[in-house]
């Protein structure tokens, strides 16, 4: 049977068990299972227990439930809150004015969140009632607020880098300090596409705001000083090599609850519902990975990734070629399923390709987390979306229309990195 019909065989099993309802977990270890049934005659059962055991007692994936927490605990905070009234006052006179909260909130809680449906809800919950009060657009304030969300995905401390890097034994370190930069480029790209737009659509915005002078702005500012140190905190120990990412998290933890306390917002009720939150989703996350890590090794007594790979190989597509072709894939992909079951769905089929067209594991990652970004914005699973579609009461056909805009400049952003690969990989080099 050529390498074609089998992997069409293994992902007609897939779809099937997915689109029956099975969870995305079952649906791994049985498209494994049925590969090793059909193609080795390897003991499936000794596989399978010795191959989630050994990918689940891994020290680098102790940082995602931490991180998990962390976002957890901040979600239920005075943060949002903290993030308007910090940042308002010096948008004021920048075209645009407080759709720009939407963005630079997105972005600083995104850094200590490592969730994309997380910081939507947060940012989300304050910022829609407050810009539709003083009479900004719904569409641009919609749209700003989904595309800035995506930026959980990258900026580290971002739980999909976790799960690509536990599932591509890759630097969890190297892969969050690469993803600053061109988290970076998305903000100023995002902020452009605004800027641009109000210039061109002046008429549509409300009447200027409050004006603050440069003492007022800086008392405002206060609120924002416990953030930036958390995020400096986390970010700058990893970065400097003081401490490993689980450090980090376990130390953002703790920084976390003394911000919750120091806000008055930590109580019982809500410590408990941040850590059950927490152990639903990691567990979630962990036994997914689980699947994927048996589905990986099971790919590889079957051989299919090899043979795709060579495959690919002898079509002698270019890089680029290679990669617009995956993009379309992930894309697709992700209109149906949710990132992390995305990534760890294809990498064990992907990377020998991408290996044997000599791309960085290490860029491809963030590469790859920038087209799950996009998809979370596409119907018809577009999480962010969804969150959306809850805080507006809008069809989410409407919403999303107004994200379609930042689903572009995502993709100008995708093809930015393609060509400048560098953007990815300088920090990670002079780290």
């Amino acid at each position: 049977m050529s390498e074609i019909a089998l992997t069409g065989l293994l992902l007609l099993v897939l779809f099937a068990l997915l689109g029956s309802g099975v969870w995305v977990a079952f649906s791994l270890l049985a498209v494994g299972m049925v590969g090793m049934y059909l193609f080795t005659e390897a003991p499936i059962g000794q596989i399978i227990a010795s191959t989630i055991w050994g990918h689940s007692n891994s020290w680098a994936l102790a940082a995602l439930p931490l991180f998990i927490w962390m976002g957890e605990i901040l979600f239920r905070s005075r943060l949002s809150d903290d993030l308007f009234v910090g940042l308002s006052p010096w948008l004021q006179r920048l075209p645009g004015r407080l759709l720009h909260v939407n963005i630079f909130g997105c972005g600083i809680f995104a850094a200590v969140s490592g969730s994309s449906a997380a910081t939507a809800a947060t940012v989300g919950k304050l910022s829609i009632p407050e810009l539709s009060k003083r009479g900004y657009p719904e569409q641009v304030m919609i749209g700003t607020l989904a595309g800035s969300a995506t930026l959980g995905l990258l900026i580290p401390p971002s739980i999909i880098l976790i799960v690509y890097g536990v599932a591509t034994e890759q630097s969890i370190a190297r892969l969050f300090v690469a993803g600053i930069l061109p988290g970076l480029l998305l903000v100023v790209l995002f902020v452009g596409f605004v800027v641009v737009w109000s210039l061109i659509n002046r008429d549509q915005l409300p009447e200027g705001g409050e004006q603050y002078c440069f003492s007022e702005k800086i008392y405002h500012s206060r609120r924002l000083i416990p953030v930036v140190l958390l995020i400096a905190g986390i970010i700058g120990s990893i970065y400097s090599g003081i401490a490993s990412p689980t450090d980090a998290a376990a130390v953002g933890v703790a920084l976390a609850l003394l911000l919750a306390w120091q806000s008055g917002s930590l109580s019982w009720n809500t410590f408990i519902e941040g850590l059950m939150g927490a152990t639903k989703t990691s567990c979630m996350i962990a036994f997914i990975l689980a699947g994927a890590a048996f589905l990986t090794v099971a790919m590889g007594f079957t051989g299919i990734p090899k043979l795709l790979a060579q495959w690919i190989g002898s079509l002698e597509l270019s890089n680029y070629a290679l990669l617009a072709a995956l993009t379309i894939f992930f894309i697709v992909m992700g209109c149906f399923l949710d990132g992390i079951s995305v990534v760890v769905l294809t990498t064990s089929v992907i990377m020998p390709m991408v290996e044997q067209a000599g791309i960085d594991p290490l860029w491809f990652g963030i590469f790859i987390v920038i087209v799950v970004e996009m998809s979370q914005i596409t119907p018809p699973v577009g999480f962010n979306l969804f969150v959306l579609q809850a805080l507006t009461g809008r069809n989410i056909l409407v919403v999303a229309k107004a994200a379609l805009p930042f689903f572009v400049i995502m993709l100008v952003a995708l093809a930015i990195i393609v060509l400048l690969p560098e953007i990815v990989t300088y920090l990670p080099q002079n780290m």
